[in-house]
C-alpha cells in the first residue's frame, strides 16, 4: 500500500473520530442538563442530591453494558465518576431547599475565616438569613445572637472554649453548635453554658471543598436531638454524611486520624529538608505512589501552620500516643538494625491479618489513585 494511500483512509478515520468526539461532547452537554433539572426536582422538596444506591445501580449497570461491549468495565466506571462529580456540581449550583423555614436567623461565629465561610454560603443559599460576628462585632453580640435560631462557632480550637463561654444568653431554643476538631471539651463548654438544644459537628472536610456532597459530618450529641435534627437534616440535603459518635470516640478517633498522621507528616517533611533533599529530582524519580505521599506531605505545608499546631497541641492526652508511635518506629527499626527479617516479616503479617479485607479493598481504590497520580507526572 502507498504512503498517500495510508495517509488518506487515516485522514478519514480520524474524520470520523472526530465526529464521534463531537457527537459525545453534544450528549454529554443533554446529560447535564438533564442532571441540572434532576437537582431542582431534589431542591423543590429537599431530597439530598447524593443517592448512593442509585450510583452504585447506575454503575453497575454501567459496567456490564462495558464487559458486554467488549469495553474495560474500569474505564466506563472511571468515565461515569468524572460525568457524576460535575453532575453533583450541576446539581449544587441549582440552589438548594430550605429544611427549617421557622428558622429566625443563623449566626457564624468566625463567619468571615475560610470554613465558616462555607457554611455562611450553604445556608445562605437556601434561603436563611445568615449574620457573621467577628471579633470587631463583640460590641454589637448581644443584638446579633438575640434572635438566633442557629449558633455555629467556627474559630481557631484555641480560641473556642473562650467565645462559648460569652454565649450565655442565647435564646432558650437556640441550636449551639461548634465545627472544630475536638469535641469533648467544646461540648463540655456549649452544655455548661447554654440550657437549650447543643451538639457536636467536625466537618471531616477542608475550607477548599467545592460542596458538600459526599462529605462527612461528625456529630456528637449534646442535648435536646429532636430539636437539632432539623440541622442534620439540611446537612443531608446539601449531600453530606452524618456520622454520629460519642465525644469521647471521636477524640481518640482523631487521635490517630489526625493528629498522629499529621505529627509524621510534619516530621518526613521537616526530616528532607534537613537532610537537603532536592524535591524536584524526588519528583521526577517518585513512582505514582511517592509521589502521591509527596503531594500529601506538600499540600499539608501549603496551608496554615496555625491550623495544625492547634490540632497536634489541643490535647495532652496526644503526646502519649505520638510517643507509643514513635516507640514502635524505633522498635521496627531495630529489626532493621540487627538484620532480624523474619520478625521483620512476622509484623508484617500480623499487620495484613488485622487489616483484614480493607487490605484488598484499599488495594483496589488506590489503583485507580496512582493512575491519575501518574497522568499528573506526564502532564
Amino acid at each position: 500500500m502507498e504512503k498517500s494511500d495510508i495517509t488518506a483512509q487515516l485522514k478519514l478515520l480520524r474524520d470520523q473520530i472526530d465526529d464521534v468526539d463531537s457527537q459525545l461532547v453534544e450528549l454529554l452537554a443533554k446529560r447535564r442538563a438533564i442532571t441540572s433539572k434532576v437537582g431542582a426536582l431534589k431542591s423543590e422538596v429537599g431530597m439530598p442530591i447524593y443517592a448512593p444506591d442509585r450510583e452504585r445501580e447506575l454503575l453497575a449497570l454501567r459496567r456490564q453494558q462495558a464487559a458486554d461491549a467488549g469495553l474495560c468495565p474500569e474505564l466506563i466506571e472511571d468515565i461515569l465518576r468524572r460525568l457524576m462529580r460535575d453532575s453533583y456540581s450541576s446539581q449544587d449550583a441549582s440552589g438548594y431547599r430550605c429544611v427549617n423555614p421557622s428558622c429566625r436567623k443563623v449566626v457564624v461565629i468566625g463567619g468571615a475565616g475560610q470554613l465558616g465561610a462555607v457554611f455562611v454560603d450553604l445556608f445562605s443559599r437556601s434561603g436563611y438569613r445568615v449574620e457573621i460576628l467577628e471579633h470587631d462585632d463583640w460590641a454589637r453580640s448581644n443584638d446579633i445572637l438575640a434572635e438566633a435560631s442557629l449558633v455555629i462557632v467556627s474559630v481557631p480550637i484555641r480560641l473556642t472554649a473562650n467565645i462559648i463561654q460569652q454565649l450565655h444568653q442565647l435564646p432558650k431554643d437556640c441550636v449551639l453548635a461548634d465545627i472544630t476538631s475536638i469535641k469533648a471539651a467544646p461540648l463540655h463548654e456549649m452544655m455548661r453554658v447554654h440550657s437549650g438544644p447543643v451538639v457536636g459537628l467536625h466537618p471531616m472536610f477542608g475550607p477548599d471543598v467545592a460542596g458538600l456532597i459526599k462529605q462527612t459530618i461528625i456529630t456528637c450529641e449534646g442535648r435536646q436531638p429532636e430539636d437539632y435534627q432539623w440541622l442534620l437534616d439540611q446537612f443531608a440535603v446539601w449531600g453530606a454524611k452524618i456520622y454520629p459518635v460519642t465525644a469521647q470516640q471521636h477524640d481518640q478517633a482523631m487521635s490517630m486520624v489526625q493528629v498522629m498522621r499529621h505529627f509524621s507528616t510534619i516530621a518526613y517533611g521537616y526530616h528532607l529538608m534537613t537532610e537537603g533533599a532536592e524535591i524536584s529530582q524526588l519528583v521526577d524519580m517518585s513512582s505514582p505512589i511517592y509521589r502521591l505521599e509527596l503531594i500529601m506531605v506538600g499540600r499539608l505545608f501549603a496551608q496554615d501552620p496555625i491550623l495544625y499546631t492547634d490540632i497536634i497541641f489541643s490535647n495532652r492526652d496526644n503526646i502519649a500516643m505520638m510517643k507509643r508511635f514513635a516507640y514502635r518506629f524505633l522498635e521496627l527499626l531495630e529489626d532493621v538494625e540487627m538484620g532480624d527479617k523474619d520478625a521483620f516479616v512476622t509484623m508484617f503479617n500480623q499487620v495484613s491479618d488485622w487489616f483484614g479485607d480493607y487490605a484488598e479493598t484499599f488495594l483496589h481504590e488506590s489503583k485507580a489513585m496512582l493512575l491519575k497520580a501518574n497522568e499528573l507526572k506526564k502532564q
